[in-house]
């Protein structure tokens, strides 16, 4: 029997393979192809998406401090509410007609490792919000009653070791999210495994190409700052491009094949 068709040990993690720098840029590229191809059913979570940014910041006027953990905190939880894209560039891939009903089918289809790994980022995302705002209410002293002066106390005020304590706590967030989830929601849905065989698969893919994907988590983080800036409109193009762009991130770093496919 060929070894390669052997079902997986217990325990065993994909292989993963090294990548060059500027493989994020064939990602991406491959990412926005899927997006032009695919239509409304891709789109949808684009708009979705800025439908549920500028909701979040309506809701927090009311008590301005949450915002920027909340804001920040939506991005968090962006690699699971990709799984509609992820399976639309599955089937899409297999050359078959994508509807809106894959996107839907991928959702029920929801395997209980990836209705975990959704809990896991909603409780981080929430600990963000609680842990942002807890800064805020601690260390601000001065006489701050809106987003705008917030702003510029911690930029040109006062603020600026708060400002930097904000961002050093969120980019090692970000970081530990992104090593758990860079590839592992597309594995889930589509391989029968594990979310631990899943999160250590992603872990190894980001520790195996250190470079590679720094530069590709610059690219998201771009992305997302400059789709914010533009009052989360630009969600509607950038959360679909990376949203595929992930799925063929997926097949490119990791060797999945011997794990079964999911019905």
């Amino acid at each position: 029997m060929n070894p390669a068709s052997q079902e997986p040990a217990r325990g065993e993690v994909p292989a993963v393979r090294q990548v060059e720098w500027h493989r994020p840029l064939r990602w991406l590229a491959a990412g926005w192809r899927d997006f032009l191809a695919l239509g409304f059913p891709s789109a949808m979570h684009g708009l979705m998406t800025a439908i549920g940014g500028l909701m979040i910041v309506a809701v927090t006027l009311l008590y301005w401090p949450l915002m920027p953990g909340a804001v920040s905190g939506f991005v968090l939880v962006g690699p699971i509410l990709a799984t509609g894209l992820y399976e639309l560039s599955r089937v899409h891939a297999a050359g078959r007609e994508t509807r809106l009903l894959d996107v839907l089918g991928a959702w029920r289809r929801g395997t209980r490792p990836l209705v975990w790994l959704g809990i896991l980022l909603l409780l981080a995302a929430t600990a963000w919000v609680v842990a942002s705002t807890a800064l805020f209410a601690w260390f601000v002293r001065a006489d701050v009653y809106s987003p705008m002066t917030f702003l510029r106390y911690a930029l040109v005020g006062q603020g600026n070791g708060l400002f930097l304590m904000w961002l050093l706590l969120g980019g090692l967030g970000a970081s530990l999210v992104f090593a758990v989830t860079a590839v592992s929601p597309p594995l889930l849905l589509e391989r029968d495994m594990d979310l631990r065989t899943a999160i250590l698969a992603s872990v190894r893919a980001v520790g195996d190409n250190p470079v590679a994907m720094g530069f590709w988590a610059t690219l998201i983080m771009l992305a997302a700052a400059l789709s914010i800036a533009l009052g989360f409109l630009g969600f509607v193009v950038s959360v679909p491009v990376i949203g595929h762009a992930t799925w063929h991130a997926c097949r490119d770093l990791v060797d999945a094949d011997r794990w079964p496919a999911r019905r």
